[in-house]
């Protein structure tokens, strides 16, 4: 038997650094237990996280722009930290040891958090029916705890679903086909718990209390390091590729040193080591492009590059697969960036969704009420049904058209998940002009709940859920399979950070709109009394952007080239 029949072929190693037997590591064997993982993990995230603007209100005693703020600063934060997470995992640490260093911190953030919520002395006191008022180091607390969490997310976000996808070599084409699909039951169990946070915890927080509402997130969170631990032996480890950022400023520096050196017109003559392999640990050589040509000077090579016993200084020379890194990275920035406003269209799940859902009658029946935030399950049964329809139904039935192995390319994915985004935010603008309407028409401009169900929130909910399956999804597997190799951690969390731009543009606008329609003594758009302001008006805006924010993804995407690996992995 073929070695190539025994090990993988993509520079894995096993839990104790041998190389991967395919037979007895990998594959959906392994998977189980991430995606068992992912799903309480997720479970503990939105169970902790969907009530927050409530409770920043009730608890805290927050006005309703200053909840939002606070919940969207968090959100945002939640996905600039796994730039640090992916930065360790890339070059030191490798994912495994990454996501097992931060669950620890995670834990131990929901714990003090589920302390802030519930021992004397840290939650917050002088509470009536309605709202508390806490010391400043009860606050203190609180937030601590927040961004304690914010930061474990921060090592586990960029690296479980590229840890994931790691199962599967993506040299074996038996493997790489199931690869594409992992993404999708990656998201179903993530989606799984949010599902089951969404209409368990919230009920448990606003009937039983806030202790239990966190606590019990933190034992599930406990059960999912116990699951992630548990398939160790399974995995299948990628190596750290050492430092990234050294890598891409070396080939700047090269470039920029030669900038009056001529690239030669046959491609074939830059630098590029001989080996099949290339010299970057974990990564396959990436084929030659014709963009961003001036980075190609780094692997001119020229009678001042090499230094004692002929070793390459990598200051001054880099090959081929270098500065390929770096042009694969700079192409995926117009996409990243066009994932902001989306993101920012996603916040409102949390923030003005809910504000609108708290005004209207949230009644089951005569007896029954439910939270406003709980509607978001909605968008989680979207999603879970969005998935199961497209891995099975939709994309063979689109393959026979487009020929296209995945249905849609990741590009068109994404850009279906945008076009929907911006008829979300219709729907949500028109039902707020419906509820307004009958504000004025009964002059119920004090009255704190409108006879008009919550339920009619559901269609805005459930086109945000779909827009996850095909812009979210897509993305995810998008960046893992055009990032470097050995950037792979990297640049998922590039991904992720459009959600926390996401969050901080949403902030943005919130604070500059009220600033701008707050003048002349007018409430604003966004009042704390919303009956007396224009949310519509700023579901409208969002609609506007996200529409602008096509159009530009239309003009990126039509000159985009995906990269072409080639060789095998050091």
């Amino acid at each position: 038997m073929e070695e190539s029949d025994v090990y993988t072929e993509d520079g894995t190693v096993d839990i104790h650094k041998n190389p991967a037997n395919k037979k007895t590591t990998g594959n959906w064997k392994a998977c189980r237990f991430i995606l068992v993982n992912v799903c309480c993990e997720r479970f503990a995230y939105y169970g902790m996280s969907k009530n927050l603007v409530d409770y920043l209100k009730s608890r805290l005693n927050q006005g309703n722009a200053t909840a939002a703020n606070n919940v969207t600063n968090w959100f945002g934060t939640c996905y600039i930290t796994p730039l640090i997470g992916a930065f360790l995992a890339d070059a030191y640490l490798g994912r495994y040891w990454t996501i097992a260093t931060f669950v620890f911190i995670y834990v131990f953030g929901l714990t003090l958090l589920t302390l802030s919520a519930s021992v004397p002395g840290l939650k917050p006191g002088n509470c009536n029916s309605d709202t508390c008022h806490p010391s400043s180091d009860q606050t203190a607390v609180f937030f601590v705890a927040l961004y304690m969490i914010a930061l474990g997310i921060g090592g586990i976000e960029p690296c479980v679903s590229s840890f994931g996808a790691d199962q599967f070599d993506e040299n074996d084409e038996a493997e790489k086909l199931k690869k594409s699909s992992f993404f999708n039951w990656f998201y179903f169990s993530a989606n799984v718990g949010a599902f089951v946070a969404t209409t368990v915890i919230s009920w448990i927080q606003m009937n039983i209390g806030w202790g239990w509402g966190f606590g019990v997130p933190t034992v599930a969170m406990v059960i999912a390091v116990m699951f992630f631990f548990s398939g160790s032996r399974y995995y299948r480890l990628q190596r750290p590729q050492g430092n990234p950022l050294t890598r891409i400023f070396q080939v700047i520096v090269a470039a920029l040193r030669k900038m009056s050196v001529e690239v030669p017109e046959d491609k074939s003559q830059l630098f590029e080591i001989a080996d099949d392999a290339s010299n970057i640990t974990g990564s396959r050589k990436l084929e030659h492009t014709d963009n961003l040509k001036f980075f190609d000077k780094a692997a001119v090579e020229s009678q001042s590059d090499s230094i004692n016993d002929g070793e390459v200084n990598p200051w001054r020379l880099c090959s081929v697969t270098q500065v390929e890194e770096l042009k694969c990275i700079i192409t995926l920035l117009p996409f990243w960036a066009s994932g902001i406003v989306f993101a920012t269209v996603y916040s409102q799940l949390n923030t003005l969704f809910v504000l609108q859902g708290n005004t209207m009658d949230q009644h089951m029946g005569k007896h029954f009420e439910i939270p406003s935030d709980s509607l978001s399950l909605f968008t989680t049964v979207s999603v879970l049904f969005c998935t199961l329809v497209y891995d099975q139904f939709i994309v063979p039935f689109a393959r026979k058209f487009t020929r296209q192995e995945r249905g849609f390319t990741q590009i068109q994915r994404m850009g279906i998940g945008l076009v929907i985004s911006i008829f979300a935010m219709i729907t949500a603008g028109v039902l707020e002009v419906v509820r307004l309407d009958y504000v004025k028409t009964h002059n119920a401009y004090d009255a704190k709940k409108i006879p008009i169900s919550i339920f009619w929130q559901i269609p805005q909910y459930l086109l945000v859920g779909c827009v996850e399956v095909f812009t979210f999804i897509g993305q995810l597997e998008f960046f893992y399979d055009q990032a470097p190799e050995a950037m792979i951690s990297l640049c998922s969390a590039l991904s992720l950070t459009t959600k926390a731009l996401g969050n901080y543009l949403s902030t943005v606008l919130v604070t500059v709109v009220m600033k701008m329609t707050k003048k002349k003594g007018k409430p604003g758009w966004i009042p704390d009394n919303l009956n007396r302001g224009h949310l519509d008006y700023f579901f409208y805006l969002l609609a506007a952007l996200s529409f602008l924010n096509f159009l530009v993804y239309l003009w990126i995407s039509k000159r985009y080239k995906y990269k072409k690996a080639i060789g095998r992995a050091h």
